[in-house]
């Protein structure tokens, strides 16, 4: 169980909550005249140098090779594989629709942590909050909306789909990676790999054709700092945090708050509408968090007790 203050761990849910189910609207506006994986590839370009150049004036240690190889595995699975699916699809499939697809991230952390991790098996409120979490994304895409072949981009849907078990996989891998000490620096390293690998997939795709600096508008270019500070620097950092700090089922359950969120940013600044089922779908995806947390703080407690136990009859056994 974790010694972080506990107002430090809701602050940085909070963030992690309502800044990245923001951004799926702000990639929306910045791709509008920015080539996607070289508009991300930038996001983090800058984010990491900021960041990395931050953490290595206040420390003399300088990253070990070792380090910087889980930080490019990391920054791949997270960044490319990741966020690069998420804009790259966001070109034909609806912002909001990507965060729906997304929200089947936790299923696979749930996964990957039990049978790669060894991890205990995922106990029964956790499996019912996924069940939850899923049944209310289902109510609120609707039936319509998946039987709508032109509603959803099979491809692009494909591709989120497939970004969504990197970032998965990514995930759980730097819970244990090599990484140097301080936050700071290892989010810095993580994102400047993954910039690097996301601008090196833009020069594959041709997107430098692509790119007219003069037709780049403001909202496109507001949108990528907002991107940048808030979705990146900030966002970001307080997810690498809370995986140290917490465990994955209650990181990942950010993955059902994000389309909420994004549903009512799209109604608030988008004019898109807003309906019963949506706010009942909703309450049903808010239920399934809260089922996971309720099973992650009981597994919590009984580790504790059961440490404190061990504990005392070592104590009285050592007296004897």
């Amino acid at each position: 169980m974790s010694d972080a203050p506990r107002g430090k761990i809701i602050a940085a849910f909070a963030a992690v909550y309502v800044i990245w189910g923001s951004t799926y609207l702000a990639i929306l506006f910045a791709i509008e005249t920015l080539p996607p994986f070289l508009m991300a590839g930038v996001r983090f370009l800058v984010a990491g140098a900021l960041l990395f150049t931050w953490a290595a004036l206040r420390t003399p240690r300088r990253p070990t090779r070792a380090q910087w190889k889980a930080a490019f595995i990391i920054g791949g699975l997270l960044l490319l594989g990741g966020n690069g699916a998420v804009t790259w699809a966001e070109q034909t499939v609806p912002s909001g629709v990507v965060a729906l697809l997304v929200a089947g991230t936790p299923c696979w952390m749930v996964l990957l942590d039990w049978l790669w991790q060894g991890s205990a098996r995922p106990g029964a409120r956790t499996v019912i909050g996924i069940v939850l979490g899923f049944g209310g994304i289902v109510l609120l895409l609707g039936p319509s909306a998946l039987l709508d072949g032109g509603s959803i981009h099979l491809a692009g849907a494909l591709v989120v789909l497939l970004g969504s078990l990197a970032w998965a996989t990514g995930s759980i891998y730097s819970k244990r990676a090599p990484r140097p000490d301080g936050a700071l620096m290892s989010t810095g390293m993580q994102m400047l790999m993954g910039g690097s690998l996301l601008v090196l997939a833009g020069t594959v795709t041709g997107e430098w054709t692509r790119v007219d600096i003069a037709s780049v508008s403001l909202k496109s270019t507001l949108a990528l700092a907002y991107l940048i500070v808030f979705g990146a620097i900030i966002g970001y950092s307080a997810y690498l945090w809370l995986l140290r700090v917490s465990s994955p089922a209650r990181v990942s359950t950010y993955a059902y708050v994000n389309p909420v969120v994004a549903v009512l940013l799209g109604w608030a600044l988008a004019g898109e509408t807003f309906t019963l089922r949506m706010a009942v779908a909703a309450a049903i995806i808010i239920a399934g968090v809260a089922l996971i947390t309720l099973e992650e703080n009981s597994r919590s407690k009984k580790v504790a007790t059961t440490t404190a136990a061990e504990t005392a009859r070592f104590a009285a056994e050592g007296s004897l």
